[in-house]
């Protein structure tokens, strides 16, 4: 995952710390679903809760898609860096596949 010379967010540590207490709802979800199929718990249940974690992805991408524009694109738009702007529409087109 890291590549791109390491570089580094800027956010604070109430965002990471909201980000992370997401990440690790998420995490216990997904372990869930994954006892849900090992104990053969009926489809439908499986599936609507593997439409809920995505939808937690999806808020987790959104909010931290909002930080970045606000922090790390803005500091390399101010440092003349045009270079993000081809990297966060790349990032974007990526997510809404």
């Amino acid at each position: 995952m890291g590549g791109q010379n390491e570089r580094k967010s800027h956010h604070n540590e109430k965002t990471i710390k909201e980000l992370s207490n997401r990440m690790n709802r998420i995490e216990g979800q997904v372990r869930g679903i994954k006892g849900m199929i090992e104990r053969h718990v009926y489809c439908d249940d499986i599936l609507n809760q593997i439409a809920s974690v995505q939808s937690a992805l999806n808020g987790v991408s959104k909010l931290l898609l909002e930080k970045h524009m606000k922090s790390c694109v803005c500091e390399r738009l101010e440092a003349k860096d045009t270079e993000v702007i081809d990297e966060v529409l790349k990032t974007i087109f990526r997510m809404m596949k």
